[in-house]
């Protein structure tokens, strides 16, 4: 078994990472599977069934802000403290996250520990299937949970809420990168969530987030990794501001950008669940 050059604990790890450190006492395993209607998949029941041994469930949509009605926005500092020493979580562990779907929505949970001060986690690069798929074992056995204690700071220039995401849109000061689909993107096919406006924030590009992903569900390599950006016609001297649908697949592309080294990124939280909902905000049509 041998581990990768292109492994990082703060980023993104292979399989072969997580078989090797599978046992190290201070690493902790999340399945942070969620899914879209449409997918019809339960994220939870799938975890039961069979998840990588010693993996804690992150409930995406419970750990999150109950306040706001827009979907799982991140959650107060204290919920989240709170969620993750009842998780057997804290100070001096190294999380690892994965999602069934390959790489989908491990990366919002590796991306809301970094909003929460936390840098020594990174996502495993093909999730579940590449696991199953590399011969890796499962097991339906939940884990042995202690309490620990966890010291939270939310790093805060990582978020962006929509009066930031309005002002850089009209000053185009910030590329702002939308990973939804590209009919979506140019407002032809319809949002998922209903009573939406379709098209994109004016001055935005689209990275559809599987361009950036292998077919393994894999992410590509960092020199791919920047073309895709650089054709899409981004720039990536300005400070990026990641979208989506809901600020799920925005952090695919906040972790391609960290992978590639550029570090001046945030995600726009509320996406386009709430740039879509008001009708005072602008929107643009077709090709960026």
């Amino acid at each position: 078994m041998s581990t990768s050059a292109s492994d990082d604990p703060k980023t993104l790890v292979s399989t072969d990472w997580l078989a090797a450190h599978l046992k190290d006492p201070d690493l902790r395993i999340f399945d942070a599977s969620w899914y879209l209607p449409d997918m019809a998949r339960d994220a939870r029941a799938e975890y039961q069934a069979g998840h990588i041994p010693g993996a804690r469930f992150f409930d995406i949509d419970d750990i999150s802000d109950h306040r706001s009605e827009l979907p799982h926005m991140a959650p107060p500092v204290e919920k989240f403290m709170s969620r993750m020493r009842a998780l057997g979580v804290g100070d001096g562990h190294q999380v690892v996250v994965y999602d069934g779907a390959g790489l989908f929505s491990a990366a919002r949970v590796w991306w809301l520990f970094r909003l929460m001060g936390k840098t020594d986690v990174a996502v495993l690069d093909g999730g579940l299937p590449k696991w199953r798929a590399d011969g890796q074992a499962t097991t339906d056995a939940p884990p042995v949970i202690r309490d620990r204690h966890m010291t939270v700071t939310r790093n805060y220039p990582l978020v962006r809420d929509v009066t930031q995401v309005a002002r850089a849109a009209k000053l185009g000061d910030h590329s702002i990168i939308d990973a939804r689909a590209p009919a979506r993107f140019k407002g032809d096919a319809p949002e998922p969530r209903a009573g939406l406006r379709a098209g994109h924030i004016p001055g935005s590009q689209n990275v559809f987030f599987k361009d950036l992903l292998r077919s393994d569900g894999t992410m590509k390599p960092k020199d791919e990794l920047r073309m895709v950006f650089r054709d899409a016609g981004v720039d990536l001297q300005k400070p990026a501001i990641t979208t989506c649908g809901s600020g799920v697949t925005a952090a695919v592309l906040s972790l391609a950008l960290e992978r590639i080294g550029k570090t001046d990124h945030a995600l726009y939280d509320g996406s386009w669940s709430e740039w879509g909902m008001y009708a005072d905000l602008p929107i643009a049509t077709g090709a960026a």
